[in-house]
């Protein structure tokens, strides 16, 4: 599983800065009770992005995508597969 250092030094070297509170956010749920490693299900889709975007700006919308991919990759997602649209579809999908 991505580290929240490994997710702000790959934003880091694509983005120019490390995005570390948007990072906290969308990993908010990991490792608290009910959720552990299905924490994903909660922000790591398109309903997450828009969220991030809500309150962290339209720049906040590439990073979260990017933070999305690295972790759906660790779960064996491809970019060939369509990304999820919401937590419900996320479950659907077999990812977390």
């Amino acid at each position: 599983m991505a580290r929240l250092e490994d997710h702000c030094a790959e934003s880091a070297e694509v983005f120019g800065e490390s995005y570390n509170e948007l990072h906290k956010w969308l990993d908010e749920f990991a490792g608290s009770e009910g959720y552990g490693f299905k924490h994903r299900r909660k922000r790591h889709h398109e309903r997450g992005i828009q969220q991030a975007i809500e309150l962290f700006g339209e720049k906040a919308g590439d990073v979260t995508r990017q933070h999305i991919i690295t972790d759906l990759k660790e779960e064996g997602w491809t970019e060939k597969d369509r990304f999820p649209k919401d937590e419900e579809d996320y479950v659907k999908m077999g990812l977390f």
